[in-house]
């Protein structure tokens, strides 16, 4: 890591230092061991859902060409920290070069946003399928599937690219030391040489609005199903009808339930070890549960999967 000395004496940081988790050289070959069991089952867990939508027919279907673009993008979601999290577990130095952790910061919140949007156009997906089934295949086309798709990714990398580009023009002073195992916005703009009010307003009105609307749309949706379902007149249609969303509703609420945690709540210095848990979870965990949630809960994933590792 380098420092260049400043007129004004102060330092200025040209890379990073992520602490990680720190704990003993035995402990972090422990972890090493760990997380990459985590990331590989993610890669495998992902990869087989992709591979099963493209290899069955029956699944050539809106429903689950989203979600195979979703497994998609968890593979990237989680290949944007784990990576480096490991490299830093066998590392003694923990650097991260400043091109290297803006290039993180942007990846990992783009792919974060993407989620969101995946999220809030598959359950609209479901809405079509459960409010509007005999319209369904006329409304849910291939065509405006592939533009959902499309606008999902490029909504999503583009919302942070001004706000991160800024950031990174500025200044960065002091200890270098990011209490993180990825380089986050609070820890960043906590070394800034100066607090631009303007930077930080820009930066808290922009996070949280592809977090929140999507998430209210989400939301918009399953009333408007849960409305359709309960106007349904047997128990065995009004089960057939739930089990559709059952998996997506287990993926929002873990991944909204612990993003909400992260950025909802009010948070202290103290409370470093607990922040490193929860992006933990909905950035490494999440990603890893959401094949074998669709997989239990879909019986013709389950089929699909079956014949694709037959092979």
């Amino acid at each position: 890591m380098k420092i260049s000395n400043t007129p004004n004496t102060s330092s200025t940081i040209t890379g990073f230092i992520l602490l990680g988790f720190p704990c003993p050289k035995e402990g972090q070959i422990l972890l090493f061991v760990l997380f990459s069991a985590l990331y590989l089952l993610t890669l495998m867990g992902n990869g087989s859902i992709i591979c099963a939508v493209s290899w069955d027919q029956r699944l050539h279907t809106p429903m689950y060409i989203l979600l195979a673009n979703f497994s998609f993008l968890e593979i990237w979601y989680v290949t944007s920290t784990v990576p480096n999290m490991l490299a830093n577990f066998l590392s003694d130095n923990k650097l991260i070069s400043f091109s290297g952790c803006f290039l993180q910061f942007y990846f990992f919140f783009s792919l974060g946003s993407t989620e969101c949007f995946f999220l809030a156009i598959m359950a609209f997906d479901r809405y079509l399928a459960i409010c509007w089934p005999l319209h369904y295949p006329t409304l849910m086309t291939g065509r405006l599937c592939a533009n959902l798709i499309i606008s999902c990714w490029v909504l999503g990398f583009l919302w942070f690219l001004i706000p991160i580009i800024i950031i990174s023009q500025m200044s960065f002073c002091g200890s270098a030391i990011i209490d993180h195992f990825l380089c986050d916005p609070g820890p960043l703009l906590a070394l800034t040489c100066e607090k631009p009010p303007v930077i930080e307003l820009v930066f808290s009105t922009l996070s949280p609005v592809p977090l929140i609307i999507p998430f209210l749309f989400i939301m918009g949706s399953y009333a408007l199903v849960l409305r359709a379902v309960l106007k349904v007149p047997s128990a065995a249609g009004r089960k057939k009808a739930f089990s559709t969303c059952g998996s997506h509703l287990a993926v929002v609420s873990l991944f909204y339930g612990s993003v909400l945690v992260m950025y909802g709540s009010p948070t202290s210095e103290h409370e470093g070890g607990i922040q490193k848990i929860v992006t933990l979870f909905y950035s490494v965990v999440t990603p890893l549960l959401n094949p074998v949630i669709y997989s239990l809960r879909n019986k013709d994933m389950k089929k699909a999967l079956q014949k694709f590792l037959r092979l």
